[in-house]
């Protein structure tokens, strides 16, 4: 399951943006600090896929992917030391595999910045700044243990300790472990301290509802050049909390209506997921059959027997095969039987890398 930590200054949209994706109607109001406690949420994936593959097989239960988003309160210059509430929440970030950085990208003198102005290269600066002090904190603690070992000639400690002190230093000068120059055993070495300046970021802009059909104003483009200024292989997905919110209110059948009047084809939900699966090279394999038709999530490059192993241990333990179709070839044949009849289903043994989209059946022995 992909988790997806919220972050940003207060009054940004970070709980509008939550409450419109999992509909759990978190407080949500026009000033700084709304969010105290921190909000989590589960959001079904959207994908079409899934949709056709349940009216062609019918099956009694249908299971999509899913993602958690963790909303926490809005961090201010300063946090790191105690100003506004601190970053006495971060922990909850601490345990999500990609953070979702919402910054405000439009002018409303009737909307409060807890800055006074609209700057979002610089709020995106502050944010960043106290993610890296919060990280400092946890790298210092760290360092000082493991000084300590590689002194007394501990093996582990010794490796450890190379990689913590380029973390210590890029983190010292206000930067992020995910931009430091590290080899993958090093990055390896830091994994267990969850570092939030380490994780992967999507940037979600809210702009104006103007913004969204293509007139992109200077407040979104300066965010897009810092992005791509910094090296960060971030996307910046642009959404409206008001459109998001009114979306939130509405029927599902009514909501495709809504976006067409507003000239949009698809809601904040539909880009910010896809986004996080792109940023992460998470893809999908469905298991299709009358009882139950299910989206699973793997990461790009996963073995067939690897897939099996997130639906049960013992499937990856006993695995022997894998009965695979692509999607589009399960679809046109009408299900299992018809792409067996026409020689579209596949025996892929242990080797085999999953596809994004192969329904598979696996079989194993344990």
């Amino acid at each position: 399951m992909l988790k997806l930590g919220i972050v940003g200054l207060p009054n940004v949209g970070k709980s509008t943006l939550f409450n419109a994706l999992t509909s759990a109607k978190a407080d949500a109001a026009n000033y700084p600090f709304c969010t105290v406690e921190p909000n989590i949420g589960m959001v079904e994936v959207p994908d079409h896929r899934l949709a056709h593959l349940t009216a062609l097989v019918r099956p009694r239960k249908v299971v999509p992917a899913v993602v958690q988003f963790v909303d926490i309160a809005g961090l201010v210059r300063g946090a790191a030391e105690g100003e506004g509430l601190g970053n006495k929440f971060l922990a909850n970030v601490r345990e999500t595999d990609a953070i979702v950085h919402v910054v405000r990208c439009f002018d409303d003198p009737d909307v409060t910045h807890v800055m006074g102005t609209v700057d979002p290269v610089r709020d995106r600066d502050v944010v960043d700044l106290e993610l890296a002090l919060a990280d400092l904190s946890v790298v210092d603690k760290r360092l000082e243990r493991t000084r300590r070992a590689a002194r007394a000639n501990e093996k582990e400690a010794i490796a450890e300790l190379g990689a913590l002190e380029k973390a210590h230093a890029v983190l010292a000068a206000g930067g992020s472990v995910r931009l430091a120059e590290l080899s993958a055993a090093e990055r390896s070495l830091l994994l267990p301290l969850a570092l939030l300046t380490a994780k992967p970021v999507l940037y979600a802009a809210n702009v104006t509802d103007a913004e969204l059909t293509g007139h992109e104003g200077p407040h979104l483009a300066s965010l897009r050049a810092a992005v791509t200024q910094s090296g960060e292989r971030a996307e910046v997905v642009p959404f409206s909390a008001r459109i998001e919110a009114e979306l939130a209110e509405l029927p599902p059948s009514d909501r495709a209506e809504f976006l067409a009047t507003l000239g949009l084809k698809s809601a904040g939900l539909d880009r910010l997921i896809p986004a996080g699966y792109h940023l992460l090279g998470l893809r999908t394999f469905f298991t299709a059959g009358e009882q139950e038709v299910r989206a699973w999530t793997i990461h790009d490059g996963d073995t067939a027997p690897v897939a099996a192993g997130v639906i049960h241990s013992d499937f990856e333990r006993g695995f022997i095969r894998a009965e695979t179709a692509g999607y589009g070839d399960f679809i046109a044949d009408g299900g299992w039987k018809g792409a067996r009849e026409k020689g579209a289903v596949r025996s892929e043994g242990r080797d085999y890398v999953v596809r994004d989209g192969d329904v598979m059946l696996f079989r194993f022995n344990v």
